[in-house]
């Protein structure tokens, strides 16, 4: 921790002391996305969301409600044999798996009891599926073959460019020759596709998940289907294991000094066809998962492989992070193409003797600031205004710096971060305005130069520094995560 870094660190301001929750007590006049309004007192999410707090009812105005996936812990909808579950935006359905179909000629059905999977004829579900196996195999002996790469940096990207182009072509090809088979997998030790066929309309709201090495793509069904062609479409999900050691975040473009960046996942390649450029409704959903746990990342960058007539570059164009975590990053996309995730970490290490200092001076200043408030509250020979001013600034500051020493790295949940937060913000500039009221009374005192007018200095003060001293700073914090909320925060959180 740096001792020099004190508010630019800490993260987004959501909550102020009961000022906002006040504000929005008895009334719920805008209640979140996917929520409602109860006995107009409280907002709740809709059936298959949850709130980000996990709380049923709630009044926070920055709350959030989150799709539930009912296919993944604690949850998981069980289907029954030979089917899957797929989540969608507030609800889900089952599907039978690839190679299964129901008797009952429903694509979609709701849980265990209404699975009438069987598995089809192998006619059906071997030609389609040994034609890709056979294209993945081509592509594991391309990527491997090293006289295909050149040692310079632009003969890489441009034979880069080409053979994803490819590779996504030959793909979608081989799935549409087989319509039959809706979804078809394949991998092997470096290449996995996944490929879903589309032959009629979908229902609304339908969104389908394709997984390959462990990363994964949300895609709606209607911007699979194509209007203007005829016959069906396929969406097509592939990711490599090795092209991460081709190329690498050396082509990044917003590379710069401060930061290292490095590849940290495996490059994804998304396409839809036959049609090849089309545009999507929404942003696709990518998730990835990391290669390496850095705990230290100051930074994440969701990018796509941008090709330019002199090679091409990773671009974060069209990408945005959604969420990150050690594990995984989850990135929204406008387009399709291919996909990875660089991340960025301080190349400055952190001075182990200035943090050492950080801690031995705030532990000290923790001390006699305790001492200090307990000679000015429990000596009643010495008690005045002046020491009553003393014992609050002593007070705040004393609050400030435990609060800044134990809970300063605590980023990890947002909720917490923005708690910590707002209350070191309104402690240290509750300490200035009562260092302030300090320098007041000291004026004061020094125009009248007789003890006679102190007692009407007193009175004075004793009616001010209270609301000024804990009121003013409030109403500052108030101002500010009102007006800037953005300006709360780190790229860390």
């Amino acid at each position: 921790m740096q001792g020099s870094s004190l508010l630019p660190g800490l993260c987004f301001l959501l909550s102020l002391s009961g000022v906002v929750a006040q504000k929005t007590k008895g009334t719920c006049r805008s209640c979140p996305p996917h929520s409602s309004c109860v006995n107009a007192t409280h907002c709740t999410c809709n059936h298959g969301y949850i709130s980000e707090s996990r709380q049923r009812y709630f009044t926070f105005p920055l709350e959030t409600c989150k799709d539930i996936d009912e296919c993944t812990p604690p949850i998981s909808i069980y289907c029954g044999v030979n089917a899957e579950c797929q989540n969608t935006k507030g609800s889900f359905y089952c599907h039978c798996k690839a190679g299964y179909k129901a008797l009952s000629g429903k694509a979609q059905f709701n849980n265990s009891n209404e699975n009438t999977c069987q598995k089809t004829t192998p006619s059906e579900t071997t030609s389609g599926t040994k034609e890709l196996q056979q294209v993945v195999e081509n592509i594991e002996s391309l990527l491997t073959n090293e006289t295909v790469w050149g040692t310079e940096k632009t003969k890489n990207t441009t034979t880069f460019t080409c053979i994803l182009q490819k590779i996504e072509s030959v793909v979608l090809e081989t799935a549409l020759k087989a319509p039959d088979q809706k979804l078809q997998k394949v991998q092997n030790r470096t290449v996995a596709v996944e490929t879903r066929v589309v032959t009629d309309n979908c229902s609304t709201g339908v969104i389908f998940n394709l997984s390959a090495l462990m990363n994964s793509m949300n895609i709606r069904c209607s911007d699979i289907i194509q209007g203007n062609t005829q016959g069906p479409s396929a969406v097509a999900f592939i990711s490599y294991s090795s092209l991460g050691n081709i190329i690498n975040a050396t082509v990044f473009e917003e590379v710069n000094e401060k930061h290292q960046v490095y590849l940290n996942s495996q490059v994804v390649s998304a396409a839809i066809g036959p049609q090849r450029n089309t545009s999507l409704s929404q942003p696709v959903t990518l998730s990835f998962q990391h290669v390496q746990i850095k705990p230290s990342i100051k930074k994440v960058f969701c990018v796509y492989w941008k090709g330019t007539k002199e090679g091409g570059h990773w671009s974060t164009e069209g990408c945005f992070l959604i969420q990150a975590n050690k594990t995984h990053s989850i990135c929204n996309a406008t387009h399709l193409s291919s996909f990875a995730v660089l991340m960025a970490f301080d190349t400055q290490e952190k001075d182990p003797t200035l943090t050492v200092i950080t801690y031995v001076g705030l532990s000290l200043s923790l001390l006699c600031l305790l001492l200090a408030a307990l000679t000015f509250l429990l000596c009643k020979a010495i008690q005045s205004t002046s020491t009553s001013l003393h014992l609050q600034l002593s007070l705040c500051l004393f609050l400030a710096h435990l609060l800044f020493l134990t809970a300063i790295d605590r980023t990890e949940i947002k909720v917490l971060c923005a708690i910590i937060a707002g209350a070191l913000h309104y402690l240290y500039l509750a300490s200035f305005t009562w260092m302030l009221l300090e320098g007041l009374y000291l004026f004061l005192t020094a125009r009248k130069l007789t003890v006679v007018n102190h007692s009407s200095i007193n009175r004075f003060m004793k009616k001010l520094m209270f609301p000024v001293g804990y009121g003013v700073p409030a109403v500052i914090v108030a101002i500010s995560a009102a007006s800037r909320p953005h300006l709360y925060g780190t790229p860390d959180q």
